[in-house]
Parts: structure tokens; sequence; C-alpha cells
């Protein structure tokens, strides 16, 4: 090894990527090594859409995400929301709104500078992006998404204090970017509850990850074209495998960002929300042929984000 490696291992870190492709012993808290999440669900419509599809094609999801932010749902939306995903036994995410996409700022337009989009500028954003979470747990809900180092900490801080719900969920949005096992060990260090990796992480790259980090990895098996658009359906066993425990996690290829939803787009993202069941349910078939003894979570996992 060279000298960076030997002080890599002398502490404990893996040296290299997991080119050996280790079985992960981690297992989520009721000793499962996978779940499912459906992302982009984008309002109530989308959640029941996701109900629905999931009954008819025998598909168990454990968790949904959203991308449009708290701050763009009434509150009727978010309580409907809450109580379908608590019917369900389900954790819902939303999405902490403002960024700085949105903001009136212009190095996101610049093509370096796409990287920020996520993130929050300056303390009044920080301040509103709590004030979103804030009211989303008002209104039940015990799991956010968030893709700023500075609000994990605050929220994990305000955790501790009891101004936030202690069992809130701080899940990382993969627009967080980190993609080594250093980085993310420092975001569970800071409170994250799962992390969201690039989307374009090799098996070994994820190896190396999992033997440093403790946290569930949010894997996209198959990922928007913004984000990459890859397909990666048969590689999944493997990834549970290696990377237990992870959310197998479900984006939809040749559609368009939708961010910020609404109205106007519902039509688009209802068929979205269908096409991508059945593409989970594609997946959940290949686990099962291939990983049949791969342990999957039962419905309403003690861990999970479920509303109240």
């Amino acid at each position: 090894m060279n000298p960076t490696q030997q002080f890599l291992a002398a502490r404990g870190l893996p040296p290299t990527d997991g080119y050996g492709l280790p079985t992960s012993a981690k297992r989520f808290p009721d000793g499962a090594q996978y779940r499912i999440e459906i992302p982009s669900v984008e309002g109530p419509a989308a959640l029941a859409t996701v109900l629905a599809e999931a009954e008819k094609l025998k598909v168990p999801v454990h968790r949904i995400s959203q991308g449009s932010g708290i701050m763009l749902l009434t509150d009727d939306e978010v309580r409907e929301m809450a109580r379908l995903g608590r019917e369900a036994r389900m954790e819902v995410s939303l999405f902490v709104g403002p960024r700085a996409g949105w903001d009136t700022g212009a190095q996101i337009l610049a093509p370096s500078g796409k990287n920020l989009a996520a993130r929050l500028r300056g303390m009044d954003q920080v301040t509103y992006a709590v004030e979103d979470i804030r009211r989303g747990c008002a209104l039940g809900i015990r799991s956010v998404l968030v893709a700023d180092e500075g609000l994990l900490w605050l929220a994990n801080e305000m955790k501790r204090s009891g101004d936030l719900p202690a069992n809130l969920v701080l899940k990382i949005s993969v627009q967080m970017g980190a993609a080594n096992p250093l980085a993310i060990r420092i975001l569970e260090q800071l409170g994250a509850g799962t992390y969201n990796t690039p989307t374009d992480l090799s098996l070994p790259q994820l190896s190396a990850i999992r033997q440093v980090v403790d946290l569930p990895l949010d894997i996209y098996v198959e990922a928007p074209d913004d984000f990459g658009g890859f397909i990666r359906h048969y590689e999944v066993p493997e990834m549970i495998r290696v990377a237990a425990p992870m959310y197998v996690k479900m984006g939809l290829r040749n559609t368009p960002n939708i961010y910020p939803s609404g109205l106007h787009l519902e039509g688009v993202m209802l068929g979205m929300t269908r096409e991508r069941m059945h593409r989970a349910a594609l997946v959940v078939d290949m686990i099962r042929r291939y990983a049949g003894d791969a342990a999957m979570s039962a419905p309403g996992a003690a861990d999970l984000g479920i509303p109240e």
C-alpha cells in the first residue's frame, strides 16, 4: 500500500474501493436488508395512485418521497398525505421547500453552478427551511428531505432540544452529492438518518461506503434523465447483498423534470407514478428471482418515519 492507503487502513478505513464486494452484515433495526421507495410522489393524488397500484401489482412500498417541497402543499394536502401514509403504515418524506434553485441567485444558471440548486443561500433561507419543517411536523409528517449540511446540523440540534420531534427522519437528498465513504460518514455524524447516494456509483464504490457507515443507503436503481437515466435493474440483487441496509429507489427514465409540481402537471405526474410502480413490480420480481432469500421489511417497521 502507498502511504495514504496505509494511513487510512491504520484508522480502520478502506484504503480502496471495495473490489472484493464483501457481503454486508449490516441490517435495518428489524433485521431486513432492503425496502422499497417510490420518489416524486408530489401530492395526495399521486400517493393514492401509489397505494392503488401497490395493491394491484402486489408491490410492497415502505416509503414515498416528494420533491417539490412542503411549502407547495396546502395544510389539507399535507394532512391527507399524512393520513394516507399513516393508514398504509408507510413513511411519507417531504422535501424542504426553499432552495437556491428557486431563489433569485444566478450561479445555478451557469454550467458549473448547477450543484448549488438544492442548497440554502444565506441565513434567511435557512430559517425559511426550518419553518417548512416545523409546519410539516405540526401537520403529522415525521420524515423530511434535506439537501444542505447546515440545515441537517440545525435540524438535528433541534431534535435534541425538543424543538422538532425526536423521531423525525432526516433523509438526505441525492442532490447533496457526497460520493465517498468519508464525506458520507460526516453527514451521518451530523444526524443523517438515510443517505441517497449519487446514481452512478459502482458496486465497489457502494461497498466501500457500506464498510464505513451504518445508516441506510437510498439507491436509485433506475434514475431520472436529469440524474443520468441509468437502468440498473439486474444489479439490484448484488446491491442488496453488498450495500444492505438499502432502500431500492425507483426513479423513471424518459420523463421530464416536474419540479415544482402542481395541478398544471398532474396528468403527467400521475402517469409517471403509475409507471414507477410498474417498474417497481419488475424489480421486485427480479429480487425474488435472483435473491429470493434477501430479507425485506414488513410494513410499519418501527424506525420508519410514519406520519402521526
